[in-house]
């Protein structure tokens, strides 16, 4: 489930001024198919300007989290990983063994979270689900 969100265009909407170095990370942010830590996020924007720093980079990635432009995930490998602010939700299954994260959507797992809190007495209004496991083409 890979989307593209323009983090630069959410900085505007958010009325953040976007320097140049900021807008780097938000592409850099952008373009991500995965779920990048600070250190991989300074990587590539480092690769387009080595003048931004690690500090640089932790100072944003703050700045958009607190903007509520980035979410931010600890997957139980110690690092908080991040990614776009989710315009429609969805739920990730992790790889142990390889730090690979899936996204995905499924209705029925969906509609037996809200039965499940309704059964308990109450209305769902938000989740986060995250599955951990091994690839069964590695078991073998």
């Amino acid at each position: 489930m890979t989307r593209s969100i323009d983090i630069e265009a959410l900085c505007a909407e958010k009325g953040l001024r976007i320097t140049e170095q900021r807008k780097i990370i938000a592409r850099v942010l952008s373009e991500a198919d995965d779920h990048p830590d600070v250190e991989a996020l300074h990587e590539r924007a480092a690769a387009i300007d080595s003048g931004i720093s690690i500090a640089t980079v932790y100072r944003t990635v703050r700045l958009f989290e607190e903007a509520g432009i980035l979410e931010r995930h600890d997957f139980g490998d110690g690092r908080a990983r991040y990614e776009a602010a989710a315009e429609a939700h969805h739920d990730h299954l992790i790889d142990v063994e390889t730090g690979k994260v899936i996204e995905f959507v499924d209705e029925e797992l969906e509609a037996l979270q809200r039965r499940i809190a309704e059964k308990l007495g109450f209305r769902l209004v938000d989740h986060r689900m995250e599955l951990y496991g091994v690839s069964l083409s590695r078991d073998n």
